[in-house]
């Protein structure tokens, strides 16, 4: 799903669901987990989101920026 869908960023593969579920608390997909360069769960999103509108983008932006 990554390759056909050309995601450009990180993706966890959590099988065992030792991070998403033991670490973050969450265990059904679709989960999206913003993570910041520590480690540390800075957001979650359960369910589809559409990260192409402006509002979406400089939320990123705001969070890469810190």
């Amino acid at each position: 799903m990554v390759k056909e869908r050309g995601y450009t960023a990180r993706v966890l593969l959590d099988e065992s669901g030792d991070v998403t579920g033991r670490l973050y608390g969450v265990w059904g997909p679709p989960t999206i987990y913003l993570v910041d360069r520590a480690g540390r769960l800075v957001g979650r999103a359960i369910g589809r989101r559409d990260w192409s509108t402006p509002a979406a983008k400089t939320f990123i932006r705001e969070l890469l920026a810190s």
